[in-house]
């Protein structure tokens, strides 16, 4: 009798670690086809396939919602180029918000709006350059060209808002003229 209810124990903690063991096996089988599915949207939305830029963007939380967002990344930059985001600075910000039709309340405006209230981190502009030049592997020279000369135009424009005094003297921060200098760098392609 008593070699009956330790066999049976036995199988119970059997059982039971096999059935853990099961569950993890397809929360992983999970998580990595909701990664998977992840990717293969962001891709569908921003054209691009190498896999470590997806991956790296969807770490930073960069979904196909928010992806517009992106755009202004090069212009949140250069707004906290010295550290501080004046009130031209994100009047300009705001305005490029609107220009590209992203709405506050989306997913992709909330995004920025959180990049006005405390600057972003360093890897947000690596992750840009990353996709830049991703994006810029699959444009012409002139395509390339076009779109550099755009977002720099733009991110000037948001450096230029508060510069100068009463108008007067260089309308750029050293700091802002570092960013802008990155931030071309990233069309390279």
């Amino acid at each position: 009798m008593a070699e009956e209810f330790l066999e049976e124990r036995r199988r119970a903690l059997e059982e039971q670690f096999f059935r853990k063991q099961e569950q993890e096996i397809l929360q992983r089988m999970r998580a990595a086809q909701a990664q998977q599915t992840a990717r293969e949207v962001l891709a569908q939305a921003s054209g691009i396939q190498d896999t470590g830029v997806l991956d790296r963007l969807l770490s930073l939380g960069v979904q196909p919602d928010t992806l517009a967002a992106m755009s202004l990344v090069p212009l949140v930059a250069v707004a906290w180029a010295d550290g501080t985001l004046d009130e031209p600075e994100r009047r300009a910000l705001i305005s490029a918000l609107e220009s590209a039709g992203i709405a506050a309340g989306s997913p992709a405006g909330q995004l920025v709006q959180g990049w006005l209230a405390s600057a972003p981190s360093g890897s947000l502009l690596e992750a840009w350059k990353t996709y830049t030049a991703a994006l810029c592997r699959q444009l012409s020279e002139a395509e390339r060209d076009n779109l550099r000369r755009s977002m720099l135009d733009r991110a000037r424009a948001v450096a230029e808002a508060a510069g100068g005094f009463l108008g007067l003297g260089k309308k750029t921060s050293n700091a802002e003229e570092e960013v802008l200098q990155t931030l071309g760098t990233a069309f390279s392609g």
